[in-house]
């Protein structure tokens, strides 16, 4: 016997679902992401350029990353730098797409890959979430999740460049710590137990000792990978016994 698919209707209450969740994080992503906005403008980025960058890129780790490389002339941006430096910060979302392929049935690739632009360090983590409370319509949550990310940071990094002449700086006003709030948030919220600390510690002393031995963000990508290794060793050596 087959299974239905969802209706349009059902797929829509999943995405207004995803959206409401995501609010109080959009909240937080609105603040650094004025932040980001202000700095670019302070870069020498004009708001078009902005605007396709926020548009294009959406990746805010990436996106500051890119802001230490820029120059106010055009003749001297590092290009080749920029891209490298991207691609390497945003390797992760290898990683955390992967996660994310049993949302997908056969045939569906294309459909996948396309989604998996909605994918952010926030939407994976919520989205991951109502996975692990096997929830239905996941992908309809990513979707709302997603669509709220991407207009909340398009929205607060353009208003950062447009009044990046009245902040001038945003630390007065504690806009640089909600990056920091925003991830010990949803940390806070994957938290299943205490076998969580042997990834978690782990990988954060892999990225701290790569970043102090690896130049660039590679620190990223290591902690990352040695989080996960560390975590599946560690869950196969608890079954085990």
């Amino acid at each position: 016997m087959s299974v239905a698919a969802p209706s349009h209707h059902s797929f829509a209450e999943h995405v207004f679902v995803g959206a409401r969740t995501f609010v109080p994080v959009a909240i937080s992503i609105a603040a650094y992401g004025v932040v980001w906005g202000v700095l670019a403008r302070g870069a020498g980025l004009s708001l078009l350029e902005v605007v396709l960058m926020s548009g294009l890129v959406f990746a805010g780790s990436a996106q500051f990353v890119a802001l230490d490389l820029w120059t106010v002339t055009p003749s001297s941006r590092p290009i080749g730098p920029l891209i490298v430096a991207a691609l390497v910060i945003n390797l992760r979302y290898l990683l955390l797409t992967a996660t994310l392929r049993p949302l997908f049935g056969p045939g569906q690739q294309l459909r996948g890959a396309l989604t998996m632009f909605m994918v952010s360090d926030e939407t994976w983590a919520l989205t991951v979430g109502e996975m692990n409370r096997g929830k239905r319509g996941t992908v309809g949550f990513l979707v709302g999740a997603g669509i709220v990310a991407y207009s909340v940071w398009m929205a607060s990094t353009v208003t950062g460049h447009v009044l990046g002449s009245a902040i001038d700086d945003p630390t007065k006003y504690g806009l640089d710590f909600a990056f920091t709030a925003t991830f010990l948030a949803l940390l806070l919220g994957m938290w299943k137990g205490r076998a969580d600390l042997v990834p978690w510690i782990v990988g954060a002393l892999a990225a701290i000792v790569s970043a102090r031995l690896v130049p660039g963000s590679w620190y990223i990508l290591i902690g990352g990978l040695v989080g996960s290794f560390a975590g599946a060793l560690f869950d196969r050596l608890r079954h085990a016994h």
